[in-house]
């Protein structure tokens, strides 16, 4: 058994901001892959279904982040898991928007959520780190992670969510790698057949041109008045 944890703050006030980016990967996984209705329990809210062959147990704390260990160190206690059967999807200002990578163990880097969790049921975690990007200041990052989606980023947030849901039956059954390719192919797919091909060496652009001739430039001044 897995356990999926997304993290953010609950209510309606908080569902489009960038700090609920893990909320909205849980939320992506459960309807596409047909879980069961949610339900409160955990101090969050859980809903339970199959990932592959693996049953998996998604959960979203409603503590608020900086409380969120309270919600999933409760839920592992009742279905006795240990830490390495959790994986919790978070939003990252160290990565670009977008991007995504997975990780196990280590620091919560500030992360009020992930320092919850450190808090309550150690660091022995997996991660799933969702790129939202730096606002470029410290003293900015309170009020950017509070803020909504701008309708510019819908585009890239979109194929990230399409791409985790793709992936989730990888990441259930361990295999990290093949979640993340499957994240790649929606967030940077393959280039179509039919683009440009480089030019070749017998086509180069005048910038690519190399100029064979070895003369220096009084010797071509000679020759032009010969």
């Amino acid at each position: 058994m897995r356990l999926f944890v997304g993290l953010g703050n609950p209510g309606a006030k908080y569902s489009g901001n960038r700090h609920n980016i893990g909320f909205m990967a849980i939320d992506r996984i459960a309807g596409d892959h047909g879980f069961a209705p949610w339900r409160s329990k955990f101090q969050g809210s859980v809903s339970e279904g199959r990932l592959g062959t693996e049953r998996v147990i998604l959960l979203k704390p409603e503590t608020f982040m900086n409380l969120s260990g309270q919600s999933v160190g409760e839920a592992m206690r009742f279905y006795k898991l240990d830490p390495a059967d959790v994986t919790v999807f978070h939003d990252e200002l160290d990565l670009a928007p977008g991007k995504c990578r997975v990780k196990s163990g280590g620091g919560h880097a500030g992360h009020n959520g992930l320092r919850s969790l450190h808090q309550h049921i150690g660091e022995a975690y997996q991660r799933v780190r969702l790129g939202i990007g730096h606002p470029g200041h410290k003293d900015r990052v309170a009020p950017y992670v509070l803020s909504d989606f701008a309708k510019a980023e819908q585009d890239w947030l979109d194929d990230l969510m399409r791409g985790i849901s793709d992936g989730a039956s990888a990441l259930a059954s361990g295999d990290a790698a093949r979640f993340a390719n499957a994240v790649a192919l929606r967030t940077a797919p393959p280039r179509s057949s039919k683009t440009t091909d480089p030019p070749t060496a017998s086509a180069k652009t005048p910038e690519q041109k190399v100029d064979s001739d070895t003369r220096s430039p009084l010797q071509r001044l000679v020759d032009r008045f010969r």
